[in-house]
């Protein structure tokens, strides 16, 4: 197996997998850490809007320029960011609210909560097979960026990573105060990241045969609408959710900094 492919692999897991992060968060502490998880979701939609906007559109347009004009390799690349921000808004409109993995549940409210012990594991499994299904095609986006641009891929991957840590916690916490069995919280929560490194790996099998710039190019729009949408329609709300909104501001400032200094760095 080439070098990149098992990279861009190992990234997308390591994201994906950090729902288990969550998970020891949430079954470690006697109270949640909100002004930190304010804090590191904002962080995670700067990076996300920033290298969407000055790394991932460009080089898709980079890319479709090998094929056609300037003009239309323009037009392709935004027709693509588009068509990604629509891809995942339909994703998210199958996402019933009640089970909504973005919304805000702590260890706190779960303690005061009526021992219905049936109704919250129904409501942790029900999270963990959203967030499977939502975090399917952010696998395909990470392993296709990471495969083109290790770079790219490498800021995506840690973005995700940050952002799946609270879908962690919204599984296990229901789990937990359901069966009061810390194995089977982390379990579970552990298992519905696996659906990014699953979505990878049917992505690449499916889209290995047709691989080229112009494909590559398209991939690289629909990914830039995709972190752009999750930032905006996601991660934002939420993080402003968990703390006071001047947390996730300075959150989002320095995610855009730090991926800033990175470009200059790097290139």
């Amino acid at each position: 197996m080439d070098d990149n492919v098992i990279y861009a692999l190992i990234l997308t897991a390591v994201a994906g997998l950090a729902t288990g992060i969550g998970s020891l968060i949430a079954l470690l502490s006697r109270r949640t850490n909100k002004k930190f998880l304010s804090y590191a979701l904002g962080l995670s939609a700067g990076v996300m809007i920033y290298v969407s906007f000055v790394d991932i559109l460009p080089k898709s347009i980079e890319s479709l320029s090998e094929g056609y004009s300037d003009k239309m390799a323009q037009i392709y690349g935004t027709l693509s960011f588009f068509g990604g921000m629509l891809f995942i808004a339909l994703i998210d409109k199958l996402v019933p609210s009640v089970d909504n993995p973005h919304e805000i549940r702590s260890v706190e409210s779960m303690e005061v909560m009526p021992d219905n012990r049936k109704k919250l594991k129904r409501m942790g499994l029900l999270t963990a097979l959203v967030i499977g299904i939502h975090n399917f095609p952010e696998g395909i986006a990470t392993f296709m960026a990471a495969l083109e641009e290790p770079q790219i891929g490498f800021a995506i991957a840690g973005a995700i990573a940050i952002h799946n840590i609270p879908e962690g916690i919204a599984v296990a916490i229901p789990i937990y105060y359901a069966t009061h069995s810390r194995r089977k919280a982390f379990g579970w929560s552990f298992l519905s990241g696996l659906s990014e490194p699953l979505g990878a790996v049917i992505g690449y099998l499916v889209l290995r045969p047709f691989l080229s710039p112009t494909l590559f190019g398209v991939i690289f729009g629909a990914v830039a609408g995709i972190m752009v949408f999750i930032s905006l329609d996601e991660l934002l709300p939420a993080a402003r959710e968990w703390g006071k909104p001047h947390t996730a501001i300075w959150g989002l400032i320095t995610g855009m900094a730090i991926m800033a200094a990175s470009v200059i760095v790097l290139n």
